[in-house]
This record gives structure tokens, sequence and C-alpha cells, in this order.
């Protein structure tokens, strides 16, 4: 049995991404408008490094995880789009099995490095608001960095088990994933074993990632809130928020996608609704982010002038 069985999995040397099933010209018509998202996530994310690693004003913790944050983006939509991108122009749709065990690893490294950095950002918006005479010493740079290698080795953590489990299941010769890249859901679907120990563990592991970052999250905008409020002026409360504004709208996007897309029961039933939710956190988002923090930030904004005005 066991060797049918290893025999069986042995066959699958690749698969075939079926991606979006439409006519040949919604096909280029697609592959446009992908191009250009990844175009401007690519601009986005690599002006945002830029100006935050150039500009001496901006160096403080707060720019710190925004510029790691950046580079997250970057790296979790260049993992997908490039192969999204080369198969809407081939008929074949093909990736190797390591490949597309590869794909996944550092797509799962990334986005549960960026989950737990948002709630890194979080602690830092409370520690500045809640505690600013402190804040310097406890937002160090060296607390900073610790906090980052923290968050990608919760990352790589979660990375490894959901590959590892998901990469030891049977597909007994069905290799068509009805996906535009590999991820757990599409590829739980194809294996011929039980996969209900995959499921918990996906559900599982998502939930206790979502629920521990969110707690986080949730208790430092609390004392934040309390802390604002206890400011006599409006104007005051007002431009003491705004510094969190950004922050809680890339949080509120990326956490609602991933939420539906995981961490709910029935999340592998509807493979094309899991296809635009994907879309939306793996390209939107990533997308997204750069102009959030660029057009709702002064500092940002005022540091690119001072570069391109090469003052």
């Amino acid at each position: 049995m066991k060797s049918d069985l290893n025999k069986n999995f042995s066959e699958v040397g690749e698969f075939i991404l079926l991606g979006f099933r439409t006519a040949p010209k919604l096909q280029i018509l697609l592959f446009f408008v992908f191009l250009v998202i990844y175009v401007a996530i690519v601009v986005g994310n690599v002006s945002m490094v830029l100006v935050i690693s150039m500009d001496s004003k901006l160096q403080t913790p707060m720019y710190f995880f925004l510029r790691n944050l950046s580079y997250l983006d970057l790296c979790y939509s260049t993992v997908i789009a490039p192969k999204t991108l080369l198969n809407f122009l081939s008929t074949e749709k093909k990736i190797s099995y390591n490949a597309c065990a590869t794909q996944f690893f550092f797509f799962a490294l990334f986005v549960t490095t960026e989950g737990f950095l948002l709630s890194v950002m979080a602690f830092d918006r409370f520690s500045a608001i809640c505690s600013p005479l402190l804040y310097h010493v406890n937002m160090s740079h060296k607390v900073c960095v610790q906090l980052v290698t923290g968050s990608y080795i919760g990352g790589c953590i979660n990375s490894m088990v959901q590959t590892g489990f998901t990469f030891c299941l049977s597909f007994c010769g069905e290799n068509r994933l009805d996906h535009f890249f590999c991820d757990v859901p599409a590829l739980i679907k194809i294996a011929c074993v039980d996969t209900f120990v995959n499921e918990m563990v996906l559900f599982v592991l998502s939930a206790l990632i979502i629920l521990s970052t969110t707690t986080v999250i949730v208790v430092s905008y609390g004392y934040i809130l309390s802390t604002v409020l206890k400011i006599p002026s409006i104007h005051g409360r007002r431009k003491t928020f705004s510094t969190c504004g950004s922050h809680i709208a890339v949080v509120s996007i990326f956490y609602g996608t991933v939420f539906f897309m995981y961490a709910q029961p029935g999340s592998l039933s509807s493979p094309e609704q899991s296809k635009i939710v994907a879309v939306f956190y793996t390209l939107i988002i990533p997308m997204l982010n750069p102009l959030i923090y660029s057009l709702r930030n002064r500092d940002v904004k005022d540091a690119m002038k001072r570069i391109i005005c090469g003052k």
C-alpha cells in the first residue's frame, strides 16, 4: 500500500495552473491589466523603500517598519505576478512540482511576515502615543531589528509547516490546479487522500496568527484611543490620531481578505471566489499600500519633494 502511494505521488512532476478560464482575447486583456498593476506595485514600493532610505528625516522606527512593509509587498507580489503574466500568454500554463512548492513557501513566508509586521507597527504607534517620553528607549534600533526579525521567524515557521503538510499529500496523477498560483486550498482539492488534517492545520494556524496579531492591534489601538480622548483640543486629537489612519486602512484591507480566504469554514468551497479574493491580497493590496502611506502622509510627501528638488 505504501509503495503504491509513493508511486502515485511521484507521478505528479508538474501542475497545470488553470487560472482564469476565459476566451483567448480576454486572456490578453487580463495580461495587460495584471502587467499595469504589477508595474505600479514595483514602482510604488521601490519608491517607498528608496525615499525612506535616502531621507534623513525619515530615519525613525515608524518608517523603518514602513520600509520593511514595502519590501514585503514587493516580494510576495513578485513571487506570484511574473508566472501569472507568463501563463496568460501560454497555452500550457505548467509549473513544475518543485517550483510550485517553492512559490508557495515564499508566498506564505512573506504574507505571514507581513501579518506579524502590521501588529508590530500597531505596537509602535502605541509606544509613540501612549509613552512618548520612553519611545526612543522602548523602540531603539536594536529593538526594531529584533521585532522585524521575529516577524520573519514567525512567517518562516508557518511557511515550513504549511509547505511540509501540503506537499506530503498524494495527488495520484491529478495535476490541474484551479487557481492562478500554488495555494493550499487549491492543492488540497486535488489530493486523492483524506485532507482533514491539512484543512485543520490550515484553519488552526491561520486562526492563531490572525487572532494573536489582531489582539495586539486591537489592544494597542484601545490604549491609543483612550490616550487621544484625553487630549483637550480637537486639533490635538486629530493630529495625534492622524499618524494611525494609514495603518488602520492597511490593516483592515489585509486582514479582511486573509480572514475571508483562510480562516473561515467553507473557505475551500468556491474556486472562482477564491481567485478574486486572491487577486486582491496578492496584487491589489501591494499596489494600494504605498499609495495609502504616501497620499495620507505629509512626511513622505515632503521627503519626495526634497529628493525630487534636490534639497
